[in-house]
Protein backbone atom coordinates (compact mmCIF):
# COMPACT_ATOMS: atom_id res chain seq x y z
CA UNK A 1 0.00 0.00 0.00
CA UNK A 2 1.21 3.30 -1.40
CA UNK A 3 1.90 5.50 1.79
CA UNK A 4 0.25 8.57 0.48
CA UNK A 5 -2.98 6.14 -0.02
CA UNK A 6 -2.40 5.28 3.93
CA UNK A 7 -5.41 7.16 6.33
CA UNK A 8 -4.46 6.73 9.63
CA UNK A 9 -7.32 6.63 12.19
CA UNK A 10 -7.72 7.56 16.05
CA UNK A 11 -10.65 6.21 16.13
CA UNK A 12 -12.79 2.83 15.77
CA UNK A 13 -16.23 2.16 15.36
CA UNK A 14 -17.01 -0.53 17.55
CA UNK A 15 -20.20 -2.76 15.09
CA UNK A 16 -20.99 -4.82 18.05
CA UNK A 17 -24.71 -6.01 17.19
CA UNK A 18 -26.48 -4.46 14.08
CA UNK A 19 -30.07 -5.31 13.93
CA UNK A 20 -33.77 -3.44 14.14
CA UNK A 21 -34.31 -1.29 16.83
CA UNK A 22 -36.35 -3.41 18.23
CA UNK A 23 -33.87 -6.53 18.83
CA UNK A 24 -31.52 -3.81 20.13
CA UNK A 25 -33.59 -2.56 22.72
CA UNK A 26 -34.41 -6.50 23.80
CA UNK A 27 -30.73 -7.19 23.54
CA UNK A 28 -29.76 -3.96 25.77
CA UNK A 29 -32.52 -5.37 28.41
CA UNK A 30 -30.71 -9.19 28.28
CA UNK A 31 -27.42 -7.86 28.48
CA UNK A 32 -28.07 -5.06 31.02
CA UNK A 33 -29.56 -8.18 33.24
CA UNK A 34 -26.87 -10.33 32.84
CA UNK A 35 -24.46 -7.90 33.73
CA UNK A 36 -26.07 -6.21 37.09
CA UNK A 37 -26.43 -9.99 37.87
CA UNK A 38 -22.91 -11.42 37.49
CA UNK A 39 -21.63 -8.55 39.28
CA UNK A 40 -24.27 -8.60 42.13
CA UNK A 41 -23.19 -12.58 42.56
CA UNK A 42 -19.44 -12.21 42.36
CA UNK A 43 -19.70 -9.14 44.98
CA UNK A 44 -21.45 -10.98 47.05
CA UNK A 45 -19.34 -14.05 46.93
CA UNK A 46 -16.08 -11.68 47.71
CA UNK A 47 -17.82 -9.89 50.31
CA UNK A 48 -19.46 -13.45 52.41
CA UNK A 49 -15.68 -14.65 52.25
CA UNK A 50 -14.24 -11.99 54.02
CA UNK A 51 -16.67 -11.07 56.54
CA UNK A 52 -17.32 -14.62 57.57
CA UNK A 53 -14.11 -16.47 59.25
CA UNK A 54 -15.41 -19.89 58.65
CA UNK A 55 -15.02 -19.18 55.12
CA UNK A 56 -11.39 -18.11 55.87
CA UNK A 57 -9.47 -21.08 53.89
CA UNK A 58 -7.64 -21.76 50.72
CA UNK A 59 -9.99 -22.76 48.59
CA UNK A 60 -12.15 -19.72 49.23
CA UNK A 61 -9.50 -17.60 49.42
CA UNK A 62 -9.05 -18.11 45.97
CA UNK A 63 -12.90 -18.45 45.37
CA UNK A 64 -13.11 -14.68 46.22
CA UNK A 65 -10.02 -13.15 43.56
CA UNK A 66 -11.93 -15.56 41.06
CA UNK A 67 -15.26 -13.93 42.42
CA UNK A 68 -14.12 -10.19 42.01
CA UNK A 69 -11.28 -11.41 38.52
CA UNK A 70 -15.29 -11.47 36.96
CA UNK A 71 -16.77 -8.31 38.58
CA UNK A 72 -14.20 -6.36 36.92
CA UNK A 73 -13.52 -8.41 33.68
CA UNK A 74 -17.41 -7.97 32.67
CA UNK A 75 -16.92 -4.63 34.22
CA UNK A 76 -14.49 -3.89 30.97
CA UNK A 77 -16.55 -4.92 28.11
CA UNK A 78 -20.23 -4.74 28.82
CA UNK A 79 -20.66 -1.17 30.01
CA UNK A 80 -19.09 -0.02 26.25
CA UNK A 81 -21.71 -1.77 24.70
CA UNK A 82 -24.64 -1.08 26.40
CA UNK A 83 -23.98 2.54 26.41
CA UNK A 84 -23.87 1.83 22.46
CA UNK A 85 -27.29 1.16 22.31
CA UNK A 86 -29.00 3.42 24.19
CA UNK A 87 -26.81 6.63 22.49
CA UNK A 88 -26.36 4.99 19.23
CA UNK A 89 -22.80 5.78 19.50
CA UNK A 90 -20.04 3.12 18.83
CA UNK A 91 -16.97 5.22 18.12
CA UNK A 92 -13.85 4.09 20.54
CA UNK A 93 -10.74 6.29 20.62
CA UNK A 94 -7.68 4.28 20.04
CA UNK A 95 -6.37 4.95 23.67
CA UNK A 96 -9.41 3.82 24.82
CA UNK A 97 -9.44 0.70 23.09
CA UNK A 98 -6.00 -0.33 23.81
CA UNK A 99 -7.02 0.24 27.37
CA UNK A 100 -9.57 -1.80 27.06
CA UNK A 101 -7.61 -4.64 25.47
CA UNK A 102 -5.17 -4.80 28.00
CA UNK A 103 -7.54 -5.12 30.83
CA UNK A 104 -8.94 -8.11 28.54
CA UNK A 105 -5.90 -9.62 27.75
CA UNK A 106 -5.07 -9.04 31.72
CA UNK A 107 -8.10 -10.62 33.17
CA UNK A 108 -8.03 -13.78 30.79
CA UNK A 109 -4.30 -14.89 31.22
CA UNK A 110 -4.93 -14.36 34.99
CA UNK A 111 -7.85 -16.16 35.19
CA UNK A 112 -5.92 -18.82 33.57
CA UNK A 113 -3.41 -19.00 36.42
CA UNK A 114 -6.04 -18.80 39.24
CA UNK A 115 -7.94 -21.23 37.69
CA UNK A 116 -4.85 -23.64 37.62
CA UNK A 117 -4.06 -22.46 41.30
CA UNK A 118 -7.43 -23.87 42.55
CA UNK A 119 -6.85 -27.00 40.40
CA UNK A 120 -4.08 -27.45 41.91
CA UNK A 121 -5.34 -26.48 45.62
CA UNK A 122 -8.15 -29.55 45.01
CA UNK A 123 -5.14 -32.05 44.34
CA UNK A 124 -3.44 -30.86 47.41
CA UNK A 125 -6.30 -31.58 49.64
CA UNK A 126 -6.75 -35.12 48.28
CA UNK A 127 -3.37 -36.12 47.81
CA UNK A 128 -0.53 -33.42 50.22
CA UNK A 129 2.35 -32.22 47.93
CA UNK A 130 5.52 -31.60 49.88
CA UNK A 131 5.02 -27.67 49.37
CA UNK A 132 2.69 -25.83 52.10
CA UNK A 133 -0.17 -24.65 49.88
CA UNK A 134 -2.57 -24.67 51.87
CA UNK A 135 -0.77 -22.01 54.47
CA UNK A 136 -1.83 -18.86 54.37
CA UNK A 137 1.44 -17.12 52.93
CA UNK A 138 1.79 -19.32 50.33
CA UNK A 139 -2.29 -18.45 49.53
CA UNK A 140 -1.41 -15.03 49.09
CA UNK A 141 1.91 -15.77 47.42
CA UNK A 142 0.08 -17.63 44.03
CA UNK A 143 -2.94 -15.03 44.13
CA UNK A 144 -0.58 -12.65 43.98
CA UNK A 145 1.52 -13.97 41.46
CA UNK A 146 -1.13 -15.13 39.28
CA UNK A 147 -2.51 -11.37 39.09
CA UNK A 148 1.33 -10.50 38.27
CA UNK A 149 1.30 -13.06 35.62
CA UNK A 150 -1.77 -11.91 33.95
CA UNK A 151 -0.78 -8.00 34.10
CA UNK A 152 2.97 -8.04 32.85
CA UNK A 153 2.75 -10.58 30.45
CA UNK A 154 -0.25 -8.76 28.38
CA UNK A 155 2.12 -5.79 28.44
CA UNK A 156 4.12 -8.21 25.94
CA UNK A 157 0.91 -8.46 23.46
CA UNK A 158 -0.06 -5.01 24.26
CA UNK A 159 3.23 -3.37 22.87
CA UNK A 160 2.72 -5.23 19.46
CA UNK A 161 -0.33 -4.63 18.91
CA UNK A 162 0.27 -0.75 20.20
CA UNK A 163 3.16 -0.04 17.69
CA UNK A 164 0.69 -1.16 14.56
CA UNK A 165 -0.21 1.43 12.12
CA UNK A 166 -4.20 1.14 11.38
CA UNK A 167 -5.81 2.21 8.30
CA UNK A 168 -9.13 2.98 7.40
CA UNK A 169 -12.22 1.63 7.30
CA UNK A 170 -12.00 1.63 10.99
CA UNK A 171 -14.56 -0.62 11.55
CA UNK A 172 -14.30 -3.21 14.38
CA UNK A 173 -16.74 -6.57 13.66
CA UNK A 174 -16.92 -6.67 17.27
CA UNK A 175 -18.39 -5.75 20.75
CA UNK A 176 -15.30 -4.86 22.08
CA UNK A 177 -11.86 -4.43 21.54
CA UNK A 178 -10.04 -7.50 20.63
CA UNK A 179 -6.52 -8.87 18.98
CA UNK A 180 -8.05 -10.68 16.30
CA UNK A 181 -9.90 -7.38 14.72
CA UNK A 182 -7.34 -5.01 15.26
CA UNK A 183 -5.13 -7.31 13.66
CA UNK A 184 -7.38 -7.55 10.51
CA UNK A 185 -7.37 -3.63 10.50
CA UNK A 186 -3.63 -2.75 10.70
CA UNK A 187 -2.05 -1.88 7.33
CA UNK A 188 1.57 -2.59 8.47
CA UNK A 189 3.38 -5.50 9.20
CA UNK A 190 1.71 -7.69 11.37
CA UNK A 191 3.29 -10.99 10.86
CA UNK A 192 5.70 -10.60 14.31
CA UNK A 193 2.70 -9.05 16.34
CA UNK A 194 0.44 -12.18 15.10
CA UNK A 195 3.00 -14.61 16.05
CA UNK A 196 3.65 -12.98 19.29
CA UNK A 197 0.30 -12.99 20.15
CA UNK A 198 -0.52 -16.80 18.78
CA UNK A 199 2.97 -17.96 21.12
CA UNK A 200 2.20 -16.32 24.07
CA UNK A 201 -1.32 -17.19 24.01
CA UNK A 202 -0.70 -21.13 23.73
CA UNK A 203 1.86 -20.68 26.67
CA UNK A 204 -0.58 -18.88 28.59
CA UNK A 205 -3.47 -20.89 28.14
CA UNK A 206 -1.64 -24.54 27.31
CA UNK A 207 0.60 -24.50 30.92
CA UNK A 208 -2.83 -23.67 32.93
CA UNK A 209 -4.83 -26.20 31.49
CA UNK A 210 -2.38 -29.00 31.67
CA UNK A 211 -1.41 -27.84 35.15
CA UNK A 212 -5.70 -28.49 35.64
CA UNK A 213 -5.04 -31.83 33.66
CA UNK A 214 -2.04 -33.46 35.86
CA UNK A 215 -4.14 -32.61 39.07
CA UNK A 216 -7.60 -33.72 38.16
CA UNK A 217 -5.87 -36.88 36.85
CA UNK A 218 -4.21 -37.39 40.01
CA UNK A 219 -7.51 -36.36 42.39
CA UNK A 220 -9.65 -38.50 39.69
CA UNK A 221 -7.18 -41.80 40.18
CA UNK A 222 -7.33 -41.03 43.82
CA UNK A 223 -11.27 -41.14 43.92
CA UNK A 224 -11.29 -44.36 42.05
CA UNK A 225 -9.13 -45.60 45.38
CA UNK A 226 -12.11 -44.91 47.72
CA UNK A 227 -13.87 -48.22 48.68
CA UNK A 228 -17.38 -47.03 49.49
CA UNK A 229 -19.59 -45.59 46.26
CA UNK A 230 -21.46 -42.70 48.56
CA UNK A 231 -17.86 -41.49 49.34
CA UNK A 232 -16.78 -41.90 45.91
CA UNK A 233 -19.60 -39.68 44.57
CA UNK A 234 -19.46 -36.93 47.49
CA UNK A 235 -15.72 -36.25 46.60
CA UNK A 236 -16.42 -36.11 42.92
CA UNK A 237 -19.39 -33.93 43.24
CA UNK A 238 -16.70 -31.18 45.08
CA UNK A 239 -14.63 -30.72 42.32
CA UNK A 240 -17.45 -31.15 39.80
CA UNK A 241 -18.12 -27.53 40.28
CA UNK A 242 -14.39 -26.18 39.02
CA UNK A 243 -14.19 -29.03 36.21
CA UNK A 244 -17.42 -27.13 34.90
CA UNK A 245 -16.37 -23.66 34.92
CA UNK A 246 -12.67 -24.86 33.54
CA UNK A 247 -14.81 -26.54 30.95
CA UNK A 248 -16.96 -23.57 30.15
CA UNK A 249 -14.12 -21.06 29.90
CA UNK A 250 -11.27 -22.79 28.72
CA UNK A 251 -13.42 -24.16 25.46
CA UNK A 252 -14.14 -20.87 24.68
CA UNK A 253 -11.07 -19.33 25.14
CA UNK A 254 -8.79 -21.83 23.13
CA UNK A 255 -11.12 -21.18 19.98
CA UNK A 256 -10.73 -17.40 20.42
CA UNK A 257 -7.13 -16.80 21.18
CA UNK A 258 -5.32 -20.34 20.24
CA UNK A 259 -6.24 -20.56 16.48
CA UNK A 260 -5.02 -19.15 13.26
CA UNK A 261 -6.77 -15.72 12.82
CA UNK A 262 -8.15 -16.45 9.26
CA UNK A 263 -10.22 -19.65 10.65
CA UNK A 264 -14.26 -18.91 11.66
CA UNK A 265 -16.64 -16.16 11.12
CA UNK A 266 -16.62 -13.09 12.84
CA UNK A 267 -20.53 -13.81 13.78
CA UNK A 268 -19.44 -17.15 15.60
CA UNK A 269 -16.36 -15.01 17.13
CA UNK A 270 -18.48 -13.01 18.97
CA UNK A 271 -20.75 -15.67 20.26
CA UNK A 272 -18.46 -17.64 21.60
CA UNK A 273 -16.91 -13.90 23.18
CA UNK A 274 -20.40 -13.66 24.81
CA UNK A 275 -19.84 -17.19 26.53
CA UNK A 276 -16.58 -16.11 28.34
CA UNK A 277 -16.96 -12.66 28.88
CA UNK A 278 -20.81 -12.61 30.19
CA UNK A 279 -22.41 -15.95 30.65
CA UNK A 280 -19.09 -17.83 32.61
CA UNK A 281 -18.91 -14.29 34.81
CA UNK A 282 -22.53 -14.69 35.71
CA UNK A 283 -22.52 -18.74 36.14
CA UNK A 284 -19.88 -19.13 38.14
CA UNK A 285 -21.06 -18.30 40.97
CA UNK A 286 -24.23 -20.22 40.47
CA UNK A 287 -21.81 -23.47 39.77
CA UNK A 288 -19.72 -22.71 43.31
CA UNK A 289 -22.74 -21.76 45.17
CA UNK A 290 -25.01 -24.10 44.37
CA UNK A 291 -22.81 -27.30 44.77
CA UNK A 292 -20.83 -25.86 47.64
CA UNK A 293 -22.82 -26.76 51.50
CA UNK A 294 -20.88 -24.12 53.39
CA UNK A 295 -21.34 -21.10 51.40
CA UNK A 296 -25.10 -21.82 50.94
CA UNK A 297 -25.14 -22.10 54.90
CA UNK A 298 -23.41 -19.11 54.91
CA UNK A 299 -25.34 -17.11 53.06
CA UNK A 300 -28.33 -18.70 54.59
CA UNK A 301 -27.28 -17.79 57.89
CA UNK A 302 -26.32 -13.77 56.82
CA UNK A 303 -29.90 -13.25 54.79
CA UNK A 304 -31.67 -15.09 58.08
CA UNK A 305 -30.18 -12.30 60.59
CA UNK A 306 -30.66 -9.41 58.17
CA UNK A 307 -34.39 -10.17 58.26
CA UNK A 308 -34.50 -10.88 62.10
CA UNK A 309 -33.15 -7.40 62.79
CA UNK A 310 -36.16 -5.28 62.05
CA UNK A 311 -38.29 -7.55 64.12
CA UNK A 312 -35.60 -7.15 66.74
CA UNK A 313 -35.65 -3.77 66.68
CA UNK A 314 -39.63 -3.75 66.78
CA UNK A 315 -39.46 -5.94 69.69
CA UNK A 316 -37.31 -3.34 71.55
CA UNK A 317 -40.12 -0.52 70.95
Amino acid sequence: MATENVTHIHEFILLGFPATPELQALLFVIFLAVYLLAVTENLVIVVLIITNPQLHKPMYFFLGHLAFLEACYISVTVPKLLLSFVVRNKSISFSSCMAQLYFVLALVCTECALLAVMALGRCVAIFPLHYPLTKPQACRQLATGSWLLGFLTSVLKEFFISQLSFCGPSIINHFYCDISPLLNLSCSERSLAEMVDFISALFLLLVPLSVIIVSYTCIISTILLIAQAQNRRKAFSTCASHLAVVTIFFSATLFTYARPRSIGSWDLHKLVSIIYTMITPMLNPLIYCLRNQEIKATLLKVLCSRAALPRLAASDH
